[in-house]
């Protein structure tokens, strides 16, 4: 088969595809800044300089580079209608628009049963410092859009949360708080792949962050029944049959959903089951072209 990965060209997953897809699958790399769209009385046709997303069997969506609103936006446009024609992409649009903002996720979950920590969402300096009040003046505070830790801060002292709290406010930000969980210092990521799930427990003891860009370590989890299950109702909650579960265990015996990745990365897992997570991806994506 045909796949579109839309992914940086120096992406160490595109490598990684491209690596497990010798001598059974054709991996073509697109920039989604070269996607373009164009509508005549036959329809609507993408194509991404010389390449047509009607000759793919498939498009995988492996970055979300930054842009502007109207930017991203089309992007995830372009994608939606190409898979009301019948295109498969993986994740699909919006899955990847639900997953990729932490307060949608995190509402998703919710409504899907899943316990997550205590959180406030909120525009302006004086909610925030009233909801640092109310969530125990022991916050984490997280940009609505991004991932691997970038950009997490905790805040315990309030002059520094007023601080925090204006900047945000002063840059047109969303302020996004979390209550800090207290956690014995490692988080389980669940990788979802369809209905199979692989787990890793990710350990840092210089950090209170447990991402693996962040020094974390990573080892292999076996996921039991129970954990399994969980994955895949977060999974389904965002429509994202690839994914990142991320799950943090609380001293006080919870289990806190945290987030979904529909962008998720392997590498470390992978290493940790010695497993060939791209072959994976790739039969799971060449069988739901099967389905179609």
């Amino acid at each position: 088969m045909r796949f579109a990965v839309l992914a940086a060209v120096d992406s160490w997953y595109l490598r990684d595809l491209q690596r497990a897809a010798a001598g059974c699958h054709d991996v073509v790399p697109l920039d989604f800044h070269r996607l373009v769209a164009e509508l005549d009385s036959s329809g609507t046709h993408w194509r991404c300089g010389d390449e047509r997303l009607e000759t793919f069997d498939a498009v995988l969506v492996r970055t979300m580079p930054p842009g502007s609103l109207e930017q991203v936006v089309a992007r995830m446009d372009f994608l939606g209608q190409y898979e009301r024609t019948g295109g498969v992409v993986v994740n699909p649009a919006r899955a990847v628009e639900a997953a990729v903002d932490k307060y949608l996720t995190n509402a998703r979950l919710l409504a899907a049963g899943l316990e997550t920590p205590p959180t406030v969402v909120c525009q302006t300096s004086d909610d925030a410092l009233v909801a640092f009040d109310a969530l125990g003046r022991d916050v984490v505070v997280k940009p609505l859009f991004g991932s691997e830790g970038r950009g997490i801060t905790r805040i315990t002292d309030v002059d520094l949360a007023l601080r925090a709290f204006r900047m945000l406010e002063q840059l047109g930000a969303v302020i996004y708080l979390q209550k800090f969980v207290n956690h014995p210092g490692y988080d389980l990521r669940v990788l979802v792949i369809g209905q199979r799930t692989f787990g890793m427990r990710r350990l840092n003891p210089d950090d209170w962050r447990t991402n693996v860009s962040r020094g974390a370590r990573g080892e292999r989890f076996d996921v039991d029944d129970q954990l399994h299950g969980l994955a895949l109702r977060a999974a389904e909650a965002v429509g994202a049959p690839l994914a990142g579960v991320d799950f943090l265990p609380s001293r006080d015996g919870k289990l806190y959903a945290i987030e979904v990745n529909a962008v998720p990365g392997w590498k470390a897992l992978a290493r940790a089951h010695d497993l060939d997570v791209a072959r994976l991806v790739l039969d799971f994506v060449a069988e739901e072209v099967r389905r179609r």
